[in-house]
């Protein structure tokens, strides 16, 4: 297999998993893996890993999400690449708390946000951050869950509409209530 080809599945299997279609686009994120294992391109299989674990979760098959999210964080890790492995603890965090094991989830995510911290990608430390204020919020921790949130809102470098909104609020919260 050609490294073009390779990409090629990989293309395909983001476009299949763009379009909801995830058995389709496992087998192309397989045949990708393979290829880019053949070519010694660990990295790229990684990704494919990482990608296949997204997908299971999306499809509620645990214990194969959490496989590929692990063996791919792995990886990560032996490579060095610290932000494809803080990347894969987001997802690995998101697979947890699907799962309801929220203590590992937590984990997880904080791992993910001391790692962006390191790396000082602002943005990517507020996504996670975000993803433990939800989880912690959801879970009756009502007063850390909305600081960690607060905090993940102004670490984003490029809020949607509706986190700058969410940000507006808090702000105005803050200067009412004197905090």
């Amino acid at each position: 297999m050609t490294e073009s080809t390779a990409l090629e599945l990989q293309n395909e299997g983001l476009r299949l998993f763009q379009e909801g279609l995830y058995d389709e686009a496992a087998r192309r994120f397989n045949e990708a893996l393979e290829g880019f294992a053949a070519e010694g391109r660990e990295l790229e299989a990684a990704e494919m890993l990482n990608n296949l674990g997204v997908i299971r979760r999306k499809q509620s098959r645990w214990e194969e999400a959490l496989e590929a999210s692990e063996e791919s964080r792995r990886i990560f890790v032996r490579l060095g690449d610290k932000s494809r492995e803080a990347q894969a603890l987001g997802n690995i965090g998101g697979l947890y708390a699907s799962m309801n094991r929220r203590e590992e989830a937590l984990k997880a995510w904080r791992e993910a946000v001391m790692l962006f911290d390191e790396l000082g990608d602002r943005q990517k430390q507020g996504d996670a951050l975000l993803s433990v204020g939800v989880h912690l919020f959801k879970s009756g921790q009502r007063q850390e869950g909305l600081a960690a949130y607060q905090a993940g809102l102004h670490l984003l470098d490029k809020p949607t509409p509706q986190q700058k909104i969410t940000r507006f609020f808090l702000a105005v919260q803050a200067r009412i209530f004197g905090y």
